[in-house]
């Protein structure tokens, strides 16, 4: 087998495979013996049929295997060694000709391919990319401290109960005609979350409720989630389908959300005891919070804006007819050509910015570390979990996932792609100069909606 290329210009080349028949024929003769040893004919014991009748049969079907398989082999063996930096993967030349499979003995392949361009990344203080940091404001302040005080509060006694409030309530099993059930099931002391009654019907009885008030509540409706009705009637699901839905309740207590007030109490929960003394500096810390939380909004729009700069500044050009060719192909019938032509300029960027991204991580030698991989693994698991209400996970728990997601390939690589970029846009930022201005969030947020 012999493999060759030929450029055809700077970013497209042609590939021209040549197989022999010595190239293929014993394998195929093998693969032939084989298929003999498993052959079920009818008219011929197993394995015994006639060698010419499985050469009938199984031929043709067997050298096509075995060349495509050379090819493929070949092909990427040669680009590997020849160190042919390719975009896409080959695909098969417009110019190749037909194959006649029964006829032909030797065969000659074609397959173009997309030669990665070349480009220098040259890069110093006389580059300029903007940094933004958002201004902290009465009201963004005013927000964040109700938040706090929404967080840290607690629930009070109440006069009478609103859509937010906590009963206390006796609660005692009914029959369908409302009468006291015999040797009904009794809770002394359950637990009612107005907003998590389900039913609007039900909820409504509650609204208004003073201590002593007496309802009949459907459970069934009022919480059709048998965890949260197993809750309120102390008892286990199973055995949910043992009681009756209506049950009796007797307001024993009301009680309201009330919000932490701020004051020395609040700031000593949030900082620690002593920490901040008076509400100036308990602004100013709350206003270091801030710009830490938005500190991320900054840095997301950095690395849009560098990226569109270094995209425009670096002048990549792509080989689109191949790469709209190679991802109609790749998605099998999913998309049409015109459908992959209208979000070309989205992928081209992509991958404009991807090539800049790893020429810059090899010249830098940036490495990724196992360490590393952990570490952000465990992040995103963190974060993964947090979003489903479960934020205090042991590390223990953290660390075992994060293991487990790095066992799988894809998840390995896409992190290990993160932390390169992320080491070349910190990078960036020490190489070029930084244009740093300081706008207010509805300002910035006008920023991000004229760039999308």
């Amino acid at each position: 087998m012999n493999v060759t290329h030929e450029n055809n210009d700077a970013l497209i080349a042609t590939l021209t495979v040549k197989v022999d028949e010595t190239d293929y024929n014993p394998k195929v003769e093998q693969s032939l013996k084989n298929a003999r040893k498993q052959a079920v004919i009818k008219g011929f014991r197993p394995g015994h049929a006639p060698a010419s009748l499985i050469n009938k049969m199984y031929r043709k079907s067997a050298i096509v295997d075995e060349v495509n398989k050379l090819v493929s082999e070949g092909i990427s063996n040669y680009i590997f060694e020849e160190k042919i930096n390719i975009l896409g993967e080959p695909l098969p030349s417009e110019k190749q000709e037909s194959i006649d499979w029964d006829a032909q003995k030797d065969f000659e392949f074609l397959f173009d391919i997309a030669l990665a361009p070349e480009f220098e990344t040259k890069l110093s203080k006389r580059d300029k990319a903007p940094y933004y940091t958002i201004k902290v404001d009465d009201k963004m302040r005013d927000s964040y401290i109700e938040s706090i005080s929404g967080r840290h509060g607690s629930y009070q006694p109440a006069e009478k109960a609103d859509d937010d409030s906590l009963l206390n309530a006796t609660l005692t099993e009914l029959n369908a005609d409302e009468s006291p059930k015999e040797d009904g099931h009794t809770v002394e002391d359950g637990l009612v979350s107005i907003a998590l009654v389900a039913d609007e019907a039900e909820k409504a009885k509650f609204i208004g409720a003073k201590v002593g008030d007496v309802m009949v509540l459907d459970v069934t409706k009022a919480f059709p989630n048998e965890t949260d009705r197993a809750a309120l009637l102390s008892t286990d699901k199973e055995n949910l389908t043992n009681f009756e839905p209506l049950f009796q309740a007797t307001v024993t207590e009301v009680k309201h959300y009330v919000k932490a007030e701020v004051n020395q109490e609040l700031f000593d929960k949030i900082y620690g005891e002593g920490v901040v003394t008076s509400l100036e500096e308990f602004h100013s810390k709350v206003d270091e919070d801030i710009k830490a939380n938005l500190k991320g909004d900054s840095e997301r729009k950095f690395y849009i804006d560098v990226r569109d700069k270094l995209i425009t500044k670096f002048g990549i050009e792509l080989p689109k007819e191949f790469l709209v060719r190679w991802l109609v192909a790749i998605n099998e019938g999913k998309f049409t050509t015109e459908q992959v032509e209208k979000d070309y300029p989205h992928f081209e960027n992509d991958l404009k910015w991807q090539l800049i991204r790893d020429k810059i991580a090899v010249e830098q030698e940036f490495k990724v570390e196992e360490q590393e991989l952990v570490s952000i693994a465990k992040s995103y698991i963190a974060n993964q979990m947090m979003q489903y209400g479960m934020g205090q996970l042991p590390e223990e728990f953290i660390e075992k996932y994060a293991n487990d997601l790095l066992t799988k390939e894809e998840e390995r690589r896409k992190l290990a792609e993160r932390i390169i970029e992320n080491k070349v846009v910190e990078w960036l930022k020490e190489t070029i100069k930084l244009d740093e201005k300081e706008v207010d969030f509805e300002e910035f947020k006008e920023l991000i909606n004229e760039k999308n």
